[in-house]
């Protein structure tokens, strides 16, 4: 038996019809919101790579460049003197014991007197540093980790073992880049100021910068504990500099400038600089 109203033509069939065919293409509304969406998503990201660079160079400060500070300290504490000096005829100086082998001008005795002429004993490094980077370039007469090593102190873990005073990281161009860490005596005459000093090479400009800042509180090269190496000494009240150069400079740029003018390829090395850290004793 047929159903009644069987003949009547269904309404439901053709406004289903009717319904797909409005709901063909979306409105400006619709696309507005998506593309907020995208525009959100991206934002996000970049911003997710500057927040993740920023905890990469903290933690380049924490656990590298803090801990050798610790590990200098620590040294001084055990031995009375500081990294390779001589523990019977302390001279103050890193690598100290090696001060009798270098020819002093009459003008610059080894106690007291002017030491503005002084030789400085070579750097105290884990290795030979990277050619033309480094203010000292000859070999140490004992390295880095064996002094540490001799008075049992727990270096930073750094790139692997036997590579403590190294460390790798990533520039912003994605590219590998590797901090040494050397220890040096600057006599008087040094632009960048007297004393012992951390030497640390393979900084990237931003990289620098921020570490200037978290030590310091502002991100001047030449002035305070954390300063641009070789960095010309500034005259009584003068403002300070800013850092060489920036991430726009590729490796092996002249780093003159701290604005534009030279450009970088993104699959090239961003330009490193080197620093002195100046040490307590």
């Amino acid at each position: 038996m047929r159903p009644l109203f069987s003949h009547l033509p269904s309404r439901r069939k053709h406004g289903s019809a009717g319904q797909k065919a409005a709901q063909g293409g979306f409105t400006l509304v619709e696309l507005a919101v998506v593309l907020a969406v995208i525009g959100l998503i991206i934002g996000a990201v970049a911003i997710g790579k500057d927040v993740q660079r920023n905890a990469e160079y903290t933690k380049i400060k924490n656990k590298f460049i803090d801990q050798w500070e610790q590990a200098y300290n620590q040294y001084y504490q055990r031995t009375g003197v500081v990294v390779g000096d001589s523990q019977v005829a302390p001279r103050i100086m890193v690598n100290g014991n090696a001060f009798g082998t270098v020819t002093v001008p009459a003008t610059a005795p080894l106690s007291g007197g002017n030491m503005a002429a002084a030789t400085a004993p070579v750097q105290v490094c884990g290795r030979l540093p990277e050619a033309g980077v480094m203010l000292r370039s000859d070999a140490p007469v004992v390295t880095l980790r064996e002094l540490m090593t001799r008075a049992g102190i727990r270096m930073p873990p750094g790139r692997a073992e036997g590579q403590e005073d190294l460390y790798v990281y990533t520039d912003t161009n994605g590219s590998p880049q590797e901090i040494q860490v050397c220890f040096q005596w600057n006599n008087p005459g040094m632009d960048e100021g007297a004393g012992n000093v951390m030497v640390i090479s393979g900084l990237t400009p931003d990289l620098a910068r921020m570490l200037d800042q978290m030590i310091d509180g502002k991100p001047d090269a030449r002035e305070g504990r954390f300063r641009l190496q070789n960095v010309g000494a500034g005259t009584a009240n003068e403002p300070g500099v800013q850092w060489a150069a920036n991430n726009n400079f590729g490796r092996g740029a002249a780093a003159t400038a701290t604005g534009g003018g030279a450009t970088v390829r993104d699959e090239e090395q961003v330009i490193t600089l080197t620093a002195i850290y100046k040490m307590n004793q």
